[in-house]
């Protein structure tokens, strides 16, 4: 079992890290180092946190076997020397716990802050946007200091109570199956997660675009119930774990943030991959709708009124979205940001903010280098 966990909790770190590493070089590729927002530096202090759990919930089984404060008779607390080795075990294993804990919610909320961070420059001209991001960053603030404040003061004092085998410190000064750290940390994260899915999916079901894409989008932007369903498991499974639930913590643990940090990078990733794909030649979107042939752009249909310019959420079609992102990304530069496209017309599209399409150059069309060049307006 502890092999299989080990196997399982670096290999899940190494692709973990690896897709954080890859976000920073897509990010890079995109806007250049100059340009990294406090989300692209937060996403790699989140690497080093995540490496910290995971080495954590290692030791637990690897050092101490599992062992805690938990688990245990009045006979047996009573019966246990303070100079055995079960006893020395059993106080670092409670120790390394609370380090779990810690090291496990702040990752869990430094990801929820990066996610915010995105939501801000995707939404960027979406006035009415603006305060429900604001009313996030505040609200992940708020559950961050109530959850780490329940693990580290929920044991009253003395702070070593949390340790401590005899006599019996009560479950809520047992950090491997604390009832009241699990509330907290179940609850708080669960709403804040529902508060964060609450910002993009409703833009998204309300765009016009092909269902393929909007299915796939609304699936990128709403894993945080993957990781809400994750944390709910580990609450159960730790409840009926018994004398396993020190260790049972730490695996359950290290397996949501593992999700959590996939679905916080997918969304940063992918655009980077469309742009990787245009640069050879491939473009999805004209391959799934064949609009090369037609003129047709994702945002248009091929009846005579399409022919005007149409308006949508910017969170319509995935390069748009990506062309606010990075239009704002560089804003301190004035860099324009360049897209590649092979339709023949341009589109636009607003709602507070416009994103506007100028066509390639016949000529730069022939020779297969034709760009398409976007701009955001606010308005």
């Amino acid at each position: 079992m502890a092999d299989s966990f080990t196997k399982e909790a670096f290999t899940e770190l190494g692709i973990g890290l690896s897709l954080i590493a890859l976000r920073s070089y897509a990010r890079w590729d995109s806007v250049g180092f100059r340009n990294f927002m406090f989300d692209d530096y937060l996403i790699l202090f989140a690497g080093v946190i995540y490496s910290l759990e995971t080495a954590a919930a290692y030791s637990v089984g690897f050092r101490y076997h599992g062992l805690a404060n938990n688990s245990m008779t009045d006979e047996q607390r009573l019966s246990l020397s303070p100079d055995s080795v079960e006893y020395a075990m059993r106080v670092g294993g409670s120790k390394l716990q609370l380090m779990g804990w810690s090291s496990y919610t702040l990752l869990l909320w430094t990801l929820k802050v990066c996610m915010l961070g995105l939501y801000t420059r995707l939404t960027t001209g979406l006035h009415h946007m603006k305060i429900r991001i604001k009313i996030g960053y505040v609200f992940v603030a708020v559950t961050y200091v109530t959850t780490i404040t329940a693990i580290l003061a929920g044991c009253g004092a003395p702070f070593r109570k949390n340790w401590q085998i005899n006599p019996n410190p009560g479950n809520h000064c047992q950090p491997a199956i604390s009832k009241m750290d699990l509330f907290f940390t179940v609850v708080l994260n669960v709403v804040t997660d529902m508060y964060l899915l609450s910002i993009p999916l409703p833009m998204l079901w309300k765009a016009q675009i092909a269902p393929k894409k909007k299915a796939w989008l609304i699936l990128m932007f709403s894993g945080g119930i993957f990781v809400m369903m994750a944390g709910i498991l580990r609450c159960v499974l730790i409840l009926i774990a018994g004398a396993n639930g020190a260790e049972q913590a730490g695996s359950w643990a290290v397996r949501e943030t593992f999700v959590a940090v996939v679905i916080n990078n997918l969304p940063m990733i992918q655009p980077f991959f469309t742009r990787s794909a245009k640069r050879i030649g491939i473009n999805f979107s004209t391959l799934a709708s064949r609009g090369h042939a037609t003129g047709d752009t994702p945002l248009q249909d091929r009846s005579k009124s399409s022919r005007q310019p149409r308006t949508a959420n910017p969170l319509s079609v995935s390069s748009s979205a990506e062309c606010i992102i990075e239009e704002r990304w560089k804003k301190d530069q004035n860099r324009s940001v360049d897209q590649d496209a092979k339709t023949k017309h341009g589109i636009s599209v607003a709602s507070d903010t416009m994103v506007q399409y100028e066509s390639p150059n016949p000529e730069d069309l022939n020779d297969g280098k034709g760009r398409y060049h976007c701009t955001v307006v606010s308005v």
